[in-house]
């Protein structure tokens, strides 16, 4: 049986389009679109292809005729940015006879948005730092006491840690935040953000402790598979630079709360900080993350899993040799960037 992939969004993730090479192996093609000819993941792409950005109109359609032209099986988003959008189009482009493995609509919106975030991992009884978009509100606690210096502030709907702060005064509070809804009128997360700009930016409690980052693996029907933890050693770029291994018996009943809970379809990046003897979760991000290749390295092949549920196989079982104290370090490579496919 032959599967072809594509990939959109591409952008970095070179290991992921690697993985899936490797697990595809002679059985289908990986196909990886963007809209910057120079995304480094195009070249590892067995064929790249030219797209419109994810908020054009013809984004959709543009995605479509490659379905129909080069017989495309399943769709992979690899950006925060485009998950609402292809959630949203779900349907649509899956009448074409493709996948698009992504979590339905609500799901996405849970995660996207950091304050909804917050409010799902309060109602299903797991601990969270406290959050607020309101400035007034946070200062008012931080008068009466329950919240205390430093704090993160940060976009309500963002991506890869873009435009964090952390203010240690009241004074630099102030300025953060004015400045975050100033910054985020000129970034990329305008769009993402511009049904609500007065409610953009949040301030958030500062967690102290060791964070730890979890790939959460459900079914494409959502149903739980397993959870893979990696100890968080270093970050470079709102990404984890180093990482070790991690079995832990609370992690994995964390992750089956999670996934009973968000019913989410494949890989789930969680963001968790371990503060005394409590665990405390921080980031849903329903895709494939910047931690996963520690997962990868550590015994749990994710890659080859999907392509057996693609198959419509469910003994996956073989592709799970996760252990436990497997240190790992990313570094650079360079890359000779030839012209793609234009569509």
């Amino acid at each position: 049986m032959s599967i072809n992939l594509l990939f959109t969004c591409a952008g970095r993730r070179n290991y992921l389009i690697n993985y899936f090479k490797e697990a595809i192996k002679d059985q289908g093609k990986i196909f990886a679109a963007d809209m910057s000819p120079s995304a480094p993941a195009m070249v590892d792409a067995d064929v790249a292809i030219i797209v419109p950005g994810i908020y054009d109109s013809t984004y959709i359609s543009a995605l479509k005729t490659i379905v129909n032209e080069h017989q495309i099986d399943a769709i992979i988003s690899l950006n925060d940015l485009e998950l609402p959008i292809l959630s949203k189009h779900k349907n649509d482009l899956e009448s074409t006879g493709v996948k698009v493995i992504i979590s339905n609509e609500d799901v996405i919106d849970i995660a996207f948005d950091k304050m909804k975030t917050f409010d799902f991992i309060s109602k299903i009884g797991l601990k969270t730092p406290q959050t607020y978009t309101s400035l007034n509100k946070a200062k008012e606690d931080i008068y009466n006491g329950t919240l205390k210096f430093p704090l993160v502030v940060k976009p309500r709907w963002g991506s890869a840690s873009i435009g964090i702060d952390f203010p240690e005064t009241e004074e630099e509070l102030d300025l953060a935040f004015r400045l975050q809804h100033i910054k985020l009128k000129k970034s990329i997360l305008n769009t993402a953000s511009e049904d609500d700009l007065d409610n953009a930016i949040l301030i958030q409690e500062k967690m102290n402790g060791q964070e730890f980052g979890m790939d959460i693996v459900n079914d494409f029907e959502g149903n739980y598979f397993g959870t893979f933890v990696r100890k968080k050693l270093n970050m470079r770029s709102g990404e984890t630079d180093k990482a070790v291994s991690v079995i832990d018996e609370k992690f994995e009943a964390l992750g089956k709360v999670i996934s009973k809970n968000l019913k989410h379809v494949g890989n789930l990046d969680c963001d968790v900080f371990v503060s005394g003897d409590e665990l405390y979760l921080l980031e849903l991000n329903p895709r494939f993350g910047g931690g996963y290749p520690f997962s990868h390295e550590a015994g749990v092949d994710t890659t080859a899993i999907y392509i057996e549920w693609l198959k419509g196989n469910t003994d996956v079982t073989k592709y799970n040799q996760y252990v436990a104290g497997k240190l790992f370090s990313k570094c650079d490579r360079m890359l000779e960037i030839e012209s793609p496919t234009l569509t």
